[in-house]
């Protein structure tokens, strides 16, 4: 078995990346999505791409996949009814939240709708104190009573809650047990398996979201699970998570929650695989799609993790990358608002009924209508000519929209462009400017299947002078899952102060983690030469109210690595506030480790150099609408098929490709680098 396979399910289409194990020989496919059930789509990329290598399923070795499944229940509200059982008292604790509006100067925002309505938030006397004492012990005929009045609700996922149950789970314990008696047919999660650390309102979110997209991922895996043996695949598949590693199935289907960045995540991880075979160490990712647009900042080839982001306005603490979404993409429905300006997005044609020119129905102009009427775009066909496309509906839908701007069809089509240029890049400045970091002094690594087609102007709008485009950048997601690992989080609370008699109580928090990591290893068959830990700690001064992650060392806790995490969270803090508070006590909050499998992985070979002379890879010219031009440019067309390593091109250009297009602006140049990546450098 020597073919492994990553899948990327997106909103619009499904990609596929295969990678043989023996020769080296990287194949890419794409079909479209199947929105109604995903899983379809999946077994056909998966069939389709088998066969155009000249395999079958049963001589996969390995198949990872990306999924949106999660995420779109979680955007959409298609989750499953589901109920929660609290402690007495707070089962309002899920609405009142922060008590913070979603925008501070937005009167009319509303916050986003509770996942349990209230009269499916039960509660039950039990109460555990901060500090693991009980002072009201569970009752458990009161939690029979609950269960009995969900299941007669007809709830199908139950979510389980206690204050400090995190401390002790004695008590959640003992309430899933008794809920899957009377309720054997829910899905059922606690607060201590989801997310066992402070901050109950993060925490009660974070697993009531489980809960919602529990039965939704349990019946899409086993759809998909049954698709796939009935092609004939002998390997257990993996799903990818938000933190960017992967996991079984199993575990996915009880931990829905940590796949809700499923998709975007496996792209950053192969650009940073990408940049490091390019040596290129500081990078910010640019995943554009048919739906959205995802950022990510690298620094030194590193995508920082966080552990608590807000998903489409519900708190999660789960750890992911820190990937800023927007809803800019190919599919992106431009628009007049009431005031007489031009939007684009985030509202998108998706992958069915798609732009205007796919001719399915849709009559709103998108992104990707705009780009065929500069003909930055092929006019005539998509992904390598296995997609017609219709510029004259594109060209008519433009126009419409035209007349109620009053302006020329070409100025509004360029209009459009800028427009969703600056959409994304506002994104960029969220990851790079308001943390601290000049978008400058990195590359853009510009993929998805829109990804390099925007690049050369979100750079330009940045003042951005290099860009990164991979070999396969329309399906570099897909590529991630053959670049990444099997891995699981653990984290416990315990606060303590910063100091030398802290020590024996930080050795037995992570003893404690390093058990749970150990059994993890077990259950996914990973053996002792692959495993890898890695230890963190979130600090604060007290009295602040959030956290930074702080590495950990191996090892003992001496006093050098006490120091070690003084002066790595002062550097932390003055990176992120600009000031360090000297003398102020630190404290130790939340503990983690990181497990990973390590598993084979794709490797790409460097070619040798050629000669920069690239006019054999010229395949035609066409004539592109450039607003440095104020018009029509003749630009010569290159097949990303035949560029090799050490070739140049000028701009302006066009690179084609099955998966992607490249728009290479004038006054850029791009060469072929030995992995046949392509670097846009201003000139």
């Amino acid at each position: 078995m020597a073919w492994r396979i990553g899948v990327d399910s997106g909103g619009t289409f499904t990609d596929v990346c295969l990678f043989d194990e023996q020769s080296g020989r990287v194949a890419v496919w794409k079909v479209s999505s199947t929105p109604d059930d995903p899983s379809r789509g999946i077994a056909q990329g998966v069939e389709e791409g088998v066969a155009h290598v000249g395999t079958v399923p049963a001589e996969i070795g390995y198949l990872g996949h990306g999924t949106t499944v999660g995420t779109n229940a979680l955007i959409q509200h298609r989750g499953a009814r589901t109920g929660l059982i609290t402690t007495d008292g707070f089962r309002d604790l899920l609405e009142i939240g922060r008590q913070k509006r979603p925008d501070l100067y937005d009167l009319q925002a509303d916050a986003p709708p509770p996942l349990v309505p209230r009269d499916l938030r039960l509660e039950v006397p039990e109460r555990i104190r901060h500090d693991g004492t009980v002072e009201t012990p569970l009752d458990e005929d009161a939690v029979r009573a609950a269960a009995r009045a969900l299941r007669e609700a007809g709830v199908a996922a139950v979510a389980i809650c206690f204050l400090y149950g995190f401390v002790r789970t004695e008590h959640e314990a003992a309430a899933r047990r008794i809920v899957a008696e009377e309720c054997p047919e829910a899905f059922v999660c606690t607060g201590h398996e989801i997310a066992p650390e402070f901050r109950e309102f993060e925490r009660i979110s974070t697993t009531v979201v489980n809960a919602y997209l529990g039965p939704v991922m349990h019946g899409y895996i086993g759809r998909l699970g049954a698709r796939l043996a009935g092609l004939g695949l002998r390997v257990a598949p993996h799903i990818t998570q938000s933190n960017g590693g992967v996991i079984g199935f199993d575990r996915a289907s009880r931990q829905a929650v940590r796949t809700v960045l499923s998709g975007p995540s496996t792209g950053v991880v192969a650009a940073q695989a990408i940049g490091g075979m390019a040596g290129i160490a500081d990078l910010i990712t640019f995943d554009m799609g048919g739906t959205s647009t995802d950022v990510a900042l690298l620094r030194g080839g590193v995508c920082r993790l966080t552990n608590e982001a807000i998903v489409h306005g519900y708190p999660i603490k789960a750890p992911m990358l820190d990937i800023h979404t927007v809803g800019a993409g190919g599919g992106s429905i431009a628009y007049v608002d009431n005031g007489g300006l031009l939007k684009v997005g985030p509202r998108s044609a998706g992958a069915f009924p798609g732009p205007v020119c796919y001719d399915t129905g849709n009559t709103e102009p998108t992104v990707t209508d705009a780009n065929l009427v500069l003909q930055t775009l092929n006019p005539t066909h998509l992904l390598g000519g296995r997609m017609a496309v219709r510029q004259d509906l594109a060209k008519a839908a433009i126009g419409h929209l035209a007349e109620q701007l009053g302006l020329t069809p070409m100025a509004t089509a360029q209009g459009i462009v800028s427009v969703v240029t600056a959409n994304m890049a506002r994104a960029i400045r969220v990851i790079s400017v308001q943390r601290g970091y000049d978008p400058r002094d990195y590359t853009l690594a510009a993929f998805g299947g829109a990804g390099p087609l925007h690049a050369a102007r979100l750079a330009k709008e940045l003042d951005i002078a290099r860009i990164l485009v991979p070999r396969h950048p329309g399906i570099l997601c897909a590529m991630g899952l053959l670049l990444t690992d099997v891995r699981a989080d653990f984290a416990a609370t315990r606060l303590l102060t910063l100091a030398d008699a802290a020590r024996p109580a930080i050795e037995d928090v992570f003893a404690g983690l390093a058990a749970e990591a150990a059994a993890w290893f077990a259950e996914a068959a990973v053996g002792p030469a692959e495993r890898r830990v890695q230890r963190a700690v979130d600090m604060r001064y007290a009295g602040q109210n959030y956290e930074l992650s702080v590495p950990v060392p191996d090892g003992p806790i001496t006093g050098s690595v006490l120091d070690g995490l003084a002066a790595g969270f002062a550097d932390a803090h003055r990176r992120m506030y600009g000031f360090v508070a000297e003398g102020e006590p630190v404290q130790l909050v939340t503990f983690r480790i990181e497990a990973s499998g390590l598993v084979p992985k794709a490797a790409f070979r460097p070619r040798p150099e050629r000669a920069p002379d690239a006019s054999a890879a010229i395949v035609g010219r066409r004539e592109v609408w450039l607003p440095e031009a104020d018009g029509f440019l003749s630009c010569p067309l290159y097949d990303r098929d035949r560029l090799d390593s050490g070739h140049r091109i000028a701009g302006p250009a066009i690179v084609e490709q099955m998966d992607a297009t490249t728009v290479i602006l004038p006054g850029m140049t791009a060469r072929v680098e030995p992995h046949l990546n392509l670097i846009l450098e201003l000139t």
